[in-house]
């Protein structure tokens, strides 16, 4: 007669008692008994005969929607919790940083009973509700308002535009931000029970770190130190003087003129703000065409917005120097094989963001960096150390707060229960919210040629949907790319003014492989910019413009 031996599975995804329940039918099924699932331990032990498949039983957590871990022996049936800090650690996850990344993995860890110290220098949660998403889109909000009241396009609505205070604006702005870190931040530590040390920490060894004349040892680290705007070498511009989008969103009046170097997202976005508000802008982009990477209707969809906004927009050009002038700044410029100059009374650059690791002395970690400054991973987000993990900003992943807080838990979730479950981006949402935005997510046309799909694509123009229609808002529309073969959802892209809101929906088609099919015999409600997902889904097939409301 076959012996029996007890075994305990790692199990990633687990939310309730629901999930217990789920897990342990699924395991009871391929022939394990006494089976207890956890899913605060994020766990299940069991019993099988010797010489089970044990990878059987990895296939059936998967199977229910879980992700499954190592599979570890245990000396006696039952169960066995997870060893939280064992003797000679102060915690069993120690994390750098205290932005979006940071948050998310504490939380995680916390609910999995494990003990977690935070190190933050600065102040609490990061660039997103400090210095990023939260107070750009309020200015960019403000700024929409006070353009509309100039140039709304309804006839017989008359409006008045007063002016703009932009130090009480600014004051504003700083409230929000200051509510919504208490709220989302601050108040989260006492709530969840984490330790927050105050301090710079840089590593002293590859398993503990200091903080002033505090040593502090853990199981698992997590670099979660964020990023900052990355300033390029042009010759004059440190002694001139520059904004950043930091300080860019502190001044206390407007610039009467602003010359961005840049011209992605964060210089899109404060380029509108000023230039709605009344600043004459100028975007300076080295590369040949705006927005070179998105749909080529994408692109000059936003090109028009920015001209029938009166934003300047300067391609091909390389700035040679700067040079302070007694009001202002003078960029001299190269531009179509000629030497131009550009005064403007401010500078702002947008020209990317670095990594914040210089101060962590990570080689005494054995964490390798690569030729960005980045912290070197493999696809569970672990550093060279075994110890150490990194998540959000700092690992120049797309910097966007819901990527950081995905991967923050993640790391969290691979550090303590000991899983190797791999990050996967490849559904990952853009927008710039901008008038009109841009929202893209998945595969454009050349990258799914490139990676050997028989790539089918269709294009709605907004003059299609009747929301753009209503809004008096008929620029861009929606590119959809397709696997012919299959008719897979591969890639969405789109130029509307709610853009932004219908893109979370081509990401569940993305991410779940819905297909064309799909998408044309779902609901889409009637005037909302959504509608126009199914519509491109139609035109691959159909002439839009030739079909009644809703048909």
């Amino acid at each position: 007669m076959k012996g029996e031996q007890a075994y305990r599975m790692a199990i990633a995804g687990m939310t309730c008692a629901h999930c217990e329940v789920t897990i342990e039918r699924a395991l009871q099924a391929e022939g394990a008994r006494g089976v207890r699932a956890y899913w605060r331990r994020g766990e299940a032990t069991f019993t099988v005969s010797d010489g089970a498949d044990l990878s059987a039983l990895q296939r059936a957590v998967q199977a229910a929607g879980y992700t499954p871990g190592q599979i570890v022996e245990m000396q006696e049936p039952g169960p066995a919790p997870v060893v939280f800090s064992p003797a000679g650690v102060d915690a069993d996850l120690v994390i750098l940083g205290g932005g979006s990344a940071a948050f998310s993995a504490a939380i995680t860890a916390t609910g999995l009973g494990a003990r977690v110290i935070m190190i933050e220098e600065g102040t609490i949660g990061g660039t997103c509700v400090n210095v990023g998403c939260v107070p750009s889109k309020f200015l960019l909000r403000a700024a929409k308002v006070y353009h509309e009241a100039g140039h709304h396009g309804y006839a017989g609505v008359h409006t008045a535009v007063l002016g703009v205070e932009f130090d009480r604006l600014v004051a504003q702005k700083r409230e929000l931000s200051a509510e919504l870190r208490r709220e989302k931040y601050e108040e989260l530590i006492a709530y969840y029970g984490w330790e927050l040390v105050r301090g710079r920490a840089r590593f002293a060894g590859p398993d503990s770190v200091a903080v002033g004349d505090r040593v502090v040892r853990a199981r698992a680290f997590l670099i979660a130190t964020g990023a900052r705007p990355s300033v390029p070498p042009i010759p004059g511009l440190e002694e001139a003087g520059y904004l950043t989008s930091t300080s860019a969103m502190e001044l206390d009046r407007l610039p009467s003129s602003l010359g961005l170097i840049g011209a992605g997202y964060v210089a899109l976005e404060l380029g509108q703000v000023f230039r709605s508000l009344g600043s004459e802008v100028t975007l300076l982009q080295r590369r040949p065409r705006l927005l070179p990477d998105y749909e080529p209707e994408v692109a000059e969809a936003m090109g028009a917005a920015l001209e029938r906004l009166g934003t300047t927009v300067l391609t091909g050009t390389r700035i040679l120097r700067v040079e302070r002038m007694r009001r202002g700044r003078r960029l001299v410029v190269l531009r179509n094989g000629r030497k131009e100059a550009l005064e403007v009374e401010q500078i702002l650059v947008a020209a990317g963001r670095r990594p914040n690791t210089e101060a962590l002395d990570l080689e005494r970690a054995g964490v390798a960096l690569d030729e960005r400054g980045a912290p070197m991973l493999d696809e569970t987000l672990r550093t060279t150390n075994p110890r150490v993990w990194a998540a959000g900003d700092v690992t120049l992943a797309p910097q966007f707060v819901y990527v950081a807080a995905y991967q923050g838990r993640l790391a969290a979730r691979n550090a303590v229960l000991g899983l190797e479950e791999p990050a996967d981006l490849s559904a990952v949402p853009e927008v710039i919210f901008t008038d009109p935005q841009v929202a893209v997510v998945g595969l454009t046309r050349a990258e799914a040629e490139q990676q050997g799909y028989r790539v089918e694509s269709a294009f709605v123009p907004a003059q299609a949907i009747a929301r753009a229609r209503v809004d008096l808002a008929s620029e861009g529309g929606v590119v959809m790319v397709t696997d012919g073969e299959s008719g897979r959802v591969l890639g969405v892209q789109a130029v509307g003014r709610h853009a932004g809101e219908m893109i979370y929906a081509a990401t569940l088609a993305v991410k779940h492989r819905l297909t064309v099919g799909d998408l044309v015999e779902s609901f889409a409600p009637y005037l909302t910019m959504a509608e126009g997902l199914r519509l491109a889904a139609l035109a691959f097939e159909r002439d839009v413009a030739k079909l009644s409301c809703c048909a």
